[in-house]
C-alpha cells in the first residue's frame, strides 16, 4: 500500500499543494519534516493525526501529522521520527520510513517541509506527552477520511479555500488536510463528495474535542 503512494507522488504532490513557488535556492528557508504514518486498524488502513494545544501561539488548534523543525544536520527522516516521538510517545524503532516525498514551500513561515512516507507494522497504543504542546493523539481511519459526508471545503478569513475532514472530533484543514487529500486520490480511496460544502472552522483558540469525543479519539482502532 505505500509502496503503490510512493510511486505515484512523484511529481504530483508540489503542483497541487503549492501554488507558489519557492525563492530560488533553498538558503534561508527553514527546514521542517511531517510523518504520514500508516497502520492497519481494526476498520482497515489508518493515519497517525495529532491537534495542536489551543494554547500554542503559531497554528494553535489545529489537527497535524506530528511533525515540525529539523534540527542542524538532521535528515527529514530523523526529524520525523523525533517530532512524532516527543509529541505522542512513538518508538521510532517501530517505523518503517518508506519515502520522502517532495519538499513543500509555505510562504507564510517560509519553510520547506519534507513529508515522510511510513508503515507502522506493529503499532501500539501512543497519547500526548506534552499536553501544552499537542491536546490529541488520533489514530483515524482512511474510510472515515473518504466518507463523502466527512468532506468538505473551508474558507479561511485569509482567503484561502481548501479541502476539510470532519473526523474523530477534529476539523482537519489547510497544509495537512491538503496531504490526505491527495493520499486518497493517489492511493485510490477517494470517493465521489459534495465539493460545494461548506466546513465551518473552529473559533480560534476552541478545544480540539469535548470530552465525549475525546474518549472515543484517544481510543481510536489502537493495536
Amino acid at each position: 500500500m505505500v509502496d503503490a503512494i510512493d510511486g505515484a507522488t512523484t511529481g504530483q504532490l508540489q503542483p497541487r499543494l503549492s501554488a507558489d513557488a519557492p525563492p530560488p535556492g533553498t538558503r534561508g528557508l527553514r527546514r521542517s519534516a511531517v510523518l504520514m504514518l500508516f497502520a492497519d486498524g481494526d476498520n482497515g488502513p489508518d493515519l497517525l493525526l495529532t491537534g495542536r494545544a489551543a494554547t500554542l501561539r503559531s497554528h494553535a488548534g489545529q489537527p497535524a501529522f506530528p511533525g515540525g523543525r529539523a534540527e542542524p544536520g538532521e535528515t527529514a527522516v530523523g526529524t520525523a521520527l523525533r517530532e512524532a516521538m516527543e509529541e505522542t510517545g512513538l518508538d521510532p524503532a517501530g517505523v518503517v520510513p518508506a519515502a520522502e516525498l517532495p519538499d513543500l514551500y509555505l510562504p507564510p513561515s517560509s519553510s520547506l517541509v519534507t513529508p515522510v512516507l511510513a508503515w507502522w507494522p506493529d503499532p501500539v497504543a501512543v497519547s500526548a506527552v506534552d499536553p501544552a504542546e499537542t491536546a490529541v493523539v488520533a489514530r483515524v481511519p482512511v474510510t472515515d477520511l473518504a466518507d463523502p459526508s466527512r468532506r468538505g471545503r473551508v474558507v479561511h478569513r485569509s482567503g484561502y479555500i481548501g479541502p476539510a475532514f470532519e473526523v474523530a472530533g477534529l476539523v482537519v484543514w489547510g497544509f495537512t488536510a491538503g496531504l490526505v487529500d491527495m493520499l486518497l486520490r493517489i492511493g485510490g480511496w477517494e470517493r465521489p463528495w459534495d465539493t460545494s460544502r461548506r466546513v465551518e472552522l473552529p473559533p480560534l483558540g476552541a478545544a480540539l474535542a469535548d470530552p465525549e469525543v475525546r474518549e472515543i479519539v484517544d481510543g481510536a482502532g489502537r493495536g
